[in-house]
């Protein structure tokens, strides 16, 4: 793999992140018009909502299957379409069973896509020596915050779900295709080192053998993150506005806060690893997010509840990206399987997190309850080992040979 091709290869793959950015957010920020859109009930919302990452799960683990017969890229090549047409039949229904079967795909191809999108992600850091896989990560950011933007925009001007979401999708549905001409796995993404050497046992021994005991750790890990984001995602702006006494207007900045923060740290969070390495990196962002819990639920007020979002926006951006890398090292003969099964429980996070919060703030409090997610971004720290050791980032205790810089 030329140089070149590898810069193209990068970012080609950064646009798909950037465009799922964008599709999720055009998603998740218009619910209240989906929900008027087809009459869903309170009661009935919930239903719809847990169907996503259950099918995404669903989903991820098909990936796995087939990426034994056919490469990630090619999966990715036609998931993403699938996203943005499902996201297009959920603008264009009327009726109920028409989004049940919209939101159903997009289920199914979110999973499929976000398996495929960190094996090719995975893969390529492995080509590459070094870490740009929070880089991916950023663009995905950057494409929520414009998602989001959209969405507002949409809401502000009264438009339908369909003249919102058919201009989006017109735009980014040709650029994905034929930014897709020039996805690559990369040299060495399973079971070979960019050298063209095998790749060997890797850490603990699972160079080949995907063994779910040792990819435990980072499926907590993973787990944890996503209970954090879904926390801040599903409860900042009720616990802004109902716990700390904020305005309705200003109850909406703390989420806009984290999604500019995720983006500014992963937009570094690479050269903090190649300067520090992966284990510090993680090690620093559990204490940083954990602090920004601790914050949010001693806080006195609304600003100071905001500055605790914002360090759980620092904090917790650079650890999913790492945990997917993690699994790539440690193990670089089956990485495809390894992301795949690991992107399972970003789902399982999602699905506890927001439900976990508001069962604890009815029952107990909710500045208690915000004590919990502390407690599992903390936890991250007893398995911070399974980011390293860095001297085996590729596998079986070998570094890539330098080669010149690539993009």
């Amino acid at each position: 793999m030329t140089d070149a091709g590898l810069r193209h290869g990068r970012a080609s793959l950064g646009l798909s992140f950037g465009v799922q950015g964008v599709a999720f957010a055009l998603l998740v920020t218009r619910i209240p018009a989906i929900q008027d859109q087809y009459g869903i009930s309170d009661g009935l919302l919930p239903v719809f909502l847990a169907a996503v990452p259950i099918l995404a799960g669903a989903g991820s683990v098909a990936t796995e299957k087939v990426v034994a017969r056919v490469r990630p890229s090619v999966v990715l090549r036609w998931a993403q379409p699938l996203v943005l047409l499902a996201l297009l039949g959920v603008g264009a229904g009327r009726e109920m069973w028409h989004v049940a079967v919209a939101l159903g795909v997009f289920g199914l191809a979110v999973g499929a896509l976000d398996a495929s999108m960190n094996m090719l992600g995975v893969s390529l850091q492995r080509a590459y020596g070094r870490s740009i896989m929070t880089g991916f990560h950023a663009a995905y950011s950057l494409g929520g915050i414009a998602g989001a933007s959209l969405a507002w925009a949409g809401a502000r001007w009264e438009l339908s779900l369909l003249a919102s979401y058919l201009p989006v999708v017109a735009v980014l549905l040709p650029a994905a295709l034929i930014g897709s001409r020039w996805y690559t796995e990369g040299k060495g993404a399973e079971g070979k080192r960019p050298d063209g050497t095998e790749a060997g046992a890797g850490s603990g021994g699972a160079g080949g053998a995907l063994s779910f005991k040792l990819l435990l750790p980072l499926c907590l890990i993973m787990t944890f993150a996503y209970i954090g984001d879904s926390t801040v995602s599903n409860w900042s702006a009720k616990y802004l506005q109902d716990v700390l006494g904020s305005s309705e207007q200003l109850a909406t900045v703390p989420y806009n806060l984290y999604m500019v923060t995720t983006l500014l740290g992963r937009a570094v969070g690479d050269l903090g690893v190649r300067r520090f390495g992966a284990v510090a990196v993680v090690r620093g962002g559990s204490l940083l997010a954990a602090g920004g819990f601790a914050v949010v639920a001693v806080a006195p007020g609304a600003w100071v509840g905001m500055l605790g979002f914002t360090m759980l926006g620092f904090g917790l951006c650079v650890i999913v990206p790492q945990t997917f890398a993690a699994a790539g090292r440690m193990f670089p003969g089956n990485s495809d399987a390894a992301v795949a099964r690991l992107n399972i429980f970003n789902y399982v996070g999602f699905l506890v997190g927001s439900p976990l919060v508001g069962a604890l703030g009815d029952a107990w409090s909710y500045r208690g309850a915000m004590l919990v997610p502390m407690v599992l971004v903390l936890a991250t720290l007893v398995y911070a080992r399974a980011f390293g050791p860095e001297t085996a980032r590729y596998g079986g205790g070998h570094e890539r040979p330098r080669t010149a810089d690539v993009g």
